[in-house]
């Protein structure tokens, strides 16, 4: 099963970084799913930062920085994979 917990609002391709919008809990370790149109990554969540500090959870309505390994698109949607 699958739970949105944001939005990709930014990235920086050349450090691989996505900017995300949550609507939802994300901590390290959790396995995520990004989802648009030309995108289907899933993948474990090695790295939260916020203001350029690591953080290991973030909450609803903050702005996170997440290292990605793959290509993303501004707007894709990410969803936390749960059991």
């Amino acid at each position: 099963m699958e739970v949105r917990v944001g939005t990709i609002s930014h990235i920086y391709k050349k450090i691989g970084v996505a900017i995300v919008d949550l609507s939802d809990t994300l901590q390290v370790g959790d396995i995520i799913h990004i989802s648009g149109r030309h995108t289907d990554l899933t993948q474990k969540v090695e790295s939260i930062q916020i203001e350029h500090q690591n953080v290991q959870k973030a909450e609803p309505g903050q702005s996170i920085g997440l290292k990605v390994n793959g290509n993303v698109r501004e707007h894709d949607i990410v969803f936390k994979v749960v059991e």
